[in-house]
Order: C-alpha cells, then structure tokens, then sequence
C-alpha cells in the first residue's frame, strides 16, 4: 500500500519507488525512481495479485485445519508397526457429514506446541465407514521421523488437526447394482487395506453377488491388520485371501504379492460382469489392470479412489 501512495503522490522525491525493467514488465522490484504512467496498470495489478494471494492463504490455512482430540491409539498388528488411531469428531460435525463415500482422505498433523520440529502433514485415508458416527479412524503405519509416527505415539486426549475431505472415493455407481457385476475382485496390500475395510463395512452388496474375493497382501501375518475383522467380513459376503511376501515355513497359504495369487488363479467366468477394486502400490494396481482388460473386463469397472 504504501508503493501504490507513493506513485500518486505529487511530482518530488518519493519515499518508496518501484520501477518496471522495459524486459520485465509483469515484476515488481524496489528501484530508485518512479516507473513511467504506461506502467502504473500492470504495477496495480502485480500489487493487487500479491496482496490477494497472501491474504488467500491465510483464510485457506485458517479455515482448513480442524483440531480435534484423539480417543484411541493401538497397535493394530502383533509387531506394533501399524497402529490403529481414532479421532474424536463430536465438536466438528461438518467434517464428519463431509466424508460420504469409502476411499476418501484427509490431511493430518500433530501441533508441535512449540517444543518440536514441524512436520510435513500425511495423507490419511478415513478407515472407518462413512456415516460410522463422530469419529474417524485411521490405520497408521509409523515412519521414523514422519507425522505418522507422532500419531503412533500420541495417547488419549491429545489433539491433532485435520484438514478436509478430499477425493470422491471409490465410484462405487459403476458396479452398482449387484447385477453390472455379480464378480467383483478387490486388492490391497500394507495400510491400503483400510480404504478396503471402509468399502465392506459401509456396503456395496457384496451378498448379493456371487463371486467377491479379496486379495490381502502382507509381509506376514504379525504385519497384516484387521484380522480380527475377517470373520465379520466374510459374513458380508467375501472370500478373503491373504497373500504373504515373506511368510514362516508354517504358512500354507497364497505366497508372493497380492497381484501375482489372482494371476495364478483368475477365475473369471463372466468378464462383462466383473468389476474390481484397487488400492495399494501403483505396480500392483497397473499388473492387475492389464490383467483384467486382457481379458475382456471393462475399464470403467475396475476402481480406484484417485
């Protein structure tokens, strides 16, 4: 403000000058006398641009973030490297209504109160169903040095901030009814499961179709999460299949990555009628996509929720 009173201020010494560089005329400098009238449009203009931007950015910040207390924090598999976080949404009812379809995610991030370094915000997928009450829950794999791992050490009451739903989730119309595809084919690996366990939880007919397999992938059993939920899920109606990159010499189920159980079995009877899910590393959501087209499965049924 005080460039744009020194530019209509009448002609003598200014206080403050900028001038236009005639090969830059969109810059804005500080330089030792007044730039030419030609200039004064584009100057307002640079001037006006960066005072908006500025102030956009304080508003986006302040009206983004959420604070809101942790109820829960848990190991979430038997060697404590994923934790299962919940977060209490009882003061913030418009961002719990705002997550309303399986595969969104949020921001989040732990104030360092003053006594820390600040860390980059993660990415979080929601875990728990849409419409599941006040609360969101998370599965948290800890990172040395990340938010994730301040998540993993947080205990009740202590208060993370979190920013806004975002994506569309899984466009679950597109296998929607049950009839566009009585097969449907989902895969997972790691904490990518717990987009997965927030498409089974919320509902997407899978009794009502005759063939839904999941495909886990894991190291191993003490890494794999949500076992304790296998039975409720299979109650709903899936086949679950763990698969296990490095699994002990009692194992005797699907070994390797989750990708490579369904190509050794594939199984589809009807490809017209077969929809997938995707979540997890891009090399497995890109082997099982070319699998599943080269054999007549159509793309707009196979999902992702980016």
């Amino acid at each position: 403000m005080a460039a744009a009173a020194a530019i209509s201020a009448p002609p003598g010494p200014p206080r403050l000058a900028l001038r236009l560089h005639p090969s830059t005329p969109s810059s804005c400098s500080p330089a030792a006398s007044p730039p030419p009238m030609r200039a004064l449009p584009v100057l307002r203009r640079c001037l006006r641009r960066r005072l908006t931007t500025a102030v956009h950015a304080v508003k986006q910040d302040a009206a983004v973030w959420t604070p809101a207390p942790v109820s829960a924090v848990g190991a979430a598999t038997s060697d404590g490297s994923i934790f299962h976080v919940a977060v209490d949404l009882s003061d913030a009812a418009d961002l719990a209504g705002s997550y309303t379809s399986p595969g969104q995610y949020l921001q989040i991030r732990v104030p360092s109160g003053g006594g820390g370094e600040e860390l980059k915000p993660a990415f979080m997928a929601v875990a728990s169903p849409p419409g599941a009450g006040a609360r969101f829950e998370f599965l948290v794999k800890s990172v040395p040095g990340t938010t994730a791992e301040r998540l993993c050490g947080l205990r009740d009451g202590d208060v993370v901030e979190l920013g806004a739903v975002m994506g569309k989730g899984f466009p679950l119309e597109r296998i929607t009814p049950a009839d566009a595809a009585q097969t449907v084919l989902i895969f997972a690996a790691g904490t990518g499961i717990s987009t997965i366990r927030s498409l089974v939880e919320f509902g997407f007919g899978a009794d009502e179709r005759s063939d839904v397999r999941l495909y886990y992938g894991a190291r191993s059993l003490k890494t794999m999460a949500y076992q304790d939920k296998f039975e409720n899920w299979e109650s709903a109606g899936l086949k679950i299949i763990p698969v296990l990159s490095q699994p002990d010499d009692s194992w005797k189920g699907e070994r390797g990555y989750a990708q490579h159980a369904f190509l050794r079995a594939k199984n589809i009877v009807n490809p017209s009628s077969t929809g997938a899910v995707l979540c997890g590393q891009r090399q497995m959501q890109e082997e099982v996509t070319s699998a599943l087209v080269a054999d007549g499965v159509s793309q707009d049924k196979i999902l992702t929720n980016f």
